[in-house]
This record gives structure tokens, sequence and C-alpha cells, in this order.
């Protein structure tokens, strides 16, 4: 039998790239337009950051090829306690983001709709009725969910693309001139007032070594792949979001609930701009969709692993974890009736700042697992200093990430962070062995039991 053809550097790349985008940005110039074109800056300080933790993880995925991801990475340092942690502070914040996708998509929807702008309890229905959507959606298995978010996905990296190349043809000068601080912020408050903003569009990153398996040179095209993939995706997001500074007013941008269709409206007339408007629509839906399924696996992947309720493991004929997938749907709810806001903005800045520090705090727990994984695999010298340096970097921005994304996100992450711990409790005997025990290649002091 010929052996299947693997992927090569430029392919892994654009899949890296693809992956990211999805519909994190279509949301991101009406929240920075409302602090200012400075606000831009934020994007250089979290595109260094990104490659950074991108490059971590790519290098966590040679070392440590167990299922799990960042979870599996924390358990080489932490044990199975690291593992529950990472699993699910992670797991909830694809909750959170799957509300804010959904409010960018009411956002867009607002525009032949408007009375989803109309008022909170308003966008907050029609926000729930999306989740619902497209968690009945994904009753049907896997089969055709991948297939709609591969073509849907499409509906933001073209015209935001496409915006990023030809959209200085309308840039103004003046215009952005006028945005650039509005509000008179010094230096350092324009760069960390978006720094959480900036760096949603980029979560997802994380998932770029899932797919050493399928290279052909996993050792040399993964890490690179990560690197080019988000510097890609960074430099699109970068000049989509300049140029539309100069195209659309500030206080025009500051108050759209469709940015993107805004620009194309300025550029051409208001037809495009609805179109526009449909495809970020279609885009939001199937990557919610694929989102949707993807959490529901983690929790039944996690249900397998005895961290999670049973009920999370069990399909129906399709292969969808439907119970579990009603949960999500009840949880998320909650979460989209919590955050409501008087706009579509703010509720979408608050969710996004609380993804951003319950993404990040297992970006610092998986990412301080690598020293560990590197010298159990006896790596170079060289390979362990170069990779630690990564790693701090990466580190210590997912740090600054965390205090930039304000005092009531932080305190929503720890609060989340100490029920997980509440939890913890009361499932860790089943990975404790007995006294005596030791897991293989860990040696114990007499009489002192270790962990599983």
């Amino acid at each position: 039998m010929a052996t299947p053809k693997k992927m090569s550097l430029v392919q892994l790349t654009f899949i890296v790239a693809v992956n990211m985008m999805g519909s994190g940005i279509i949301m991101l110039p009406t929240n920075m337009a409302q602090v200012g074109a400075i606000s831009l800056l934020s994007w250089g300080v979290t595109a260094v950051g990104s490659m950074a933790i991108a490059y971590g993880f790519a290098q966590a995925g040679l070392f440590n090829q167990r299922p799990g991801g960042m979870s599996a990475y924390a358990e080489d340092a932490y044990g199975k306690d690291g593992y529950f942690l990472v699993f699910f502070l992670y797991f909830l914040s694809l909750a959170i983001g799957n509300v804010a996708i959904a409010i960018s998509a009411v956002g867009y929807l607002a525009t032949f709709f408007p009375w989803l702008a109309s008022a909170p309890i308003a966008t907050c229905t029609g926000v729930i009725a999306l989740l619902w959507l497209t968690t009945v959606a994904n009753f049907g298995g896997p089969s055709v969910t991948g297939r709609i978010g591969a073509i849907t996905v499409w509906g933001v990296i073209l015209p935001v693309g496409l915006l990023s190349i030809i959209g200085w043809f309308w840039f103004s000068g003046a215009t952005f001139s006028a945005a650039w601080n509005p509000q008179g912020l010094s230096l350092g408050q324009g760069i960390g007032s978006s720094i959480s903003l900036t760096l949603w569009a980029f979560l997802g990153m994380e998932s770029a070594a899932q797919n050493s398996d399928a290279v052909e040179n996993p050792k040399r095209d993964v890490p690179l792949a990560c690197l080019f993939g988000t510097l890609g995706a960074g430099v699109i997001y970068i000049l989509s979001t300049t140029v539309i500074q100069g195209i659309v007013p500030n206080d025009v941008l500051a108050k759209s609930t469709g940015p993107f269709g805004t620009a194309y409206e300025h550029m051409f007339n208001p037809t495009v701009g609805r179109i526009i408007m449909v495809l970020a629509v279609l885009a939001c839906l199937g990557s919610l969709l694929g989102w949707q399924f993807t959490i529901a696996q983690t929790g039944k992947a996690a249900a397998e692993e005895r961290m999670f309720p049973k009920l999370f493991a069990k399909v129906n004929a399709m292969g969808a974890p439907l119970a579990g997938m009603l949960v999500l749907g009840v949880v998320q709810t909650v979460l989209a009736l919590s955050t409501i806001s008087p706009s579509l903005s703010k509720q979408f800045s608050k969710l996004v700042n609380l993804a951003v520090v319950t993404n990040v705090i297992p970006y610092i727990i998986a990412l301080s697992a690598l020293g560990v994984m590197m010298k159990m695999n006896n790596a170079p010298l060289s390979t362990y200093r170069r990779n630690m340096a990564v790693a701090l970097i990466a580190m210590l921005y997912s740090t600054y990430a965390l205090f930039a994304s304000g005092f009531e996100a932080v305190m929503g992450g720890m609060l989340v962070a100490s029920l997980t711990y509440i939890i913890w409790g009361f499932i860790a005997y089943r990975f404790v062995q007995k006294a005596g025990t030791t897991r293989p290649g860990v040696s114990a002091p007499a009489g002192q039991p270790v962990r599983a």
C-alpha cells in the first residue's frame, strides 16, 4: 500500500493561518475605534507574544505527543491536577468564546434586522437563539460540521484579506489622524487598552502542533508553520484594522455593529456592504457550528478520562455527544444572560476579556512545563536554552495580557479557577494510587503515596 502523501510546510502554514483567523477579527475594529487608532500599537506587542506562544506549543508538541494538547503538557510538570485545571479553564474559555462569536453574528445581522440591536434583551435573545441553533445543528454528528466550517470561514478571510490590499486606495491620512488618540491616552495606556482584544484574534494558535503526525518533517516544519502562520495572520490583522481606521470616520466606526460591512459600504456602496455583512454572518455561524462541536468533543474526551460527568461521553447514533451539547447550551445561555450589556460592543468586550483570562492561564501552565518535557527527553542544551528563552517571553506576555484584561475579567478568572479546584477535590481520589506505588520512572519516599 502506498504511503499517504503528507503536508508540506506551505500547506501546514496555510492551515494554521486559516484556523486562527475564523471569526475572531470581525468585531475588533469597532472596539478598537472606541479607544482610538492608538490601540493599533497593541498589535505589535501581541504579534511578538503570540509568535512566542505558538513556537512554545510547537516545541511542546514535539516533546509530548500524547492526546490532550495543553492538558497533557501540564500533566508532565503538575500531574493530573494540572491536567484538569488546564482542561477545565480551556473548556470554559471555549464556551465563553462561543457566546462572543454569537454576538459578532448578531451585530452583523442587525443590519438586516435592526430590532436585534434595539435593546439589550433583544440582543441577548438573538445571541441565545444562535447558540441553540448551532447546538441543534450539531446533533447530526461530525460529518457535515467540518465541511460547513471549511467553506464558511472564507466569509471572513476573503473580505478581510481583500481589504488589507485594496483598502489603501480609499485610505485617508486625515481620517486616520483624527482617529489616532481621541481620548488623550498615554503610549502605555494606548498599548494596554486593546491587548486582550488583539490576543483574542490569535486564540487558536495552540492547536497548530496537532497536525505534526501529518507533516513530512515535523521537527522542522511544525515550529516554522506556527511562526509563519501566526505572522501571516498578524499581518492581515494589522493591515485590515489600520486601513479601516483611515476609511471610516472614527465616530462612525465606534458605533458600527458590522465594521467590515461599513468599510465596504464607504468604499463602494450599501449593496456591497450588505453582501459583506451576509458573508460575515455565514462565517460566524460556520465558526460557531464548529466550535460547538469541538467543545462537546472536548467534554466527551474528559468524561472518558473520568474527569467529567459520564453523560458527556454518551453519543447518539450519529456520533454526536447529545447530552453534553444540551448541557453546554444551557451553560452558554447563562453566560449570555450574565454578561448582558447596553451595547453589542460592550458585551463583546466583556466576554473577550474573560475568554482571554481563562485561555492564558492554561497557556502559562502548559508552557511552564516545557522545561520538564525537554529534560525528560534529554534535549540538547542549546535547544533547551533557546526554547526556554522563547517560552519565558510567551509567559511574560501572557501575564501582561492577564493584567491588561482588567480587574473584572481577572476576578472572574480567579473565581473560575477556585471552582475548578473545588470540583477537582471531589474527583481527585480516582487518580491517587495506594501508598507504596509509583508512576513509571517516579520514585517516592517510603510510605508516601504518589499521584497517578
